[in-house]
């Protein structure tokens, strides 16, 4: 994608939940591993293949991962965080969490402005931002456009050390 866009970046393979870098970032977008409920329409299968155990033992892993990414951003920064999961604790608890416990960050609630491309159809896309500012999809919204799988995403800013 990078070479059809004409584009470049530095492309690092490291594991997030210990990965140190030399310096902070201005943002950091986390696409945590999820169970991938949200892609039930496309996938039925995931109904009989995810537990509630694989859940958890995700929910775990995703609480790791974004306490440590707090820590990749530079004050000021960007922090986003999604998943392709409709499971709340793979959502919106998992903002919860890192609210309650780390007053380095807030929620930078996201706006039908953020979403839109300026088409005329793009106020359709005000039923995907939940009233605590976050992108919530369901499968079976945006019909009329075609549908949408379900994703969660999350904006959050670092404020201080």
């Amino acid at each position: 994608n990078l070479s059809r866009l004409n584009l470049s970046a530095e492309i690092l393979a490291a594991d997030v939940a210990s990965w140190n870098p030399d310096q902070p970032a201005d943002a950091v977008l986390l696409d945590a591993p999820c169970s991938a409920t949200g892609a039930i329409r496309r996938h039925p299968d995931i109904l009989r293949v995810k537990t509630p155990e694989d859940i958890g033992k995700l929910a775990r892993a995703q609480n790791r991962l974004l306490a440590h990414a707090v820590d990749l951003v530079k004050p000021g920064g960007t922090l986003i965080y999604c998943t392709c999961s409709i499971q709340p604790e793979e959502g919106e608890a998992q903002i919860d969490r890192i609210l309650a416990r780390d007053r380095r960050v807030e929620r930078l609630p996201i706006t039908l402005e953020d979403l839109s491309s300026g088409h005329a159809g793009d106020g359709n896309l005000a039923e995907l931002i939940n009233e605590r500012g976050e992108v919530r999809s369901l499968p079976g919204m945006l019909g009329d456009l075609g549908g949408i799988d379900g994703f969660f995403v999350a904006r959050l800013r670092r404020l201080h050390d």
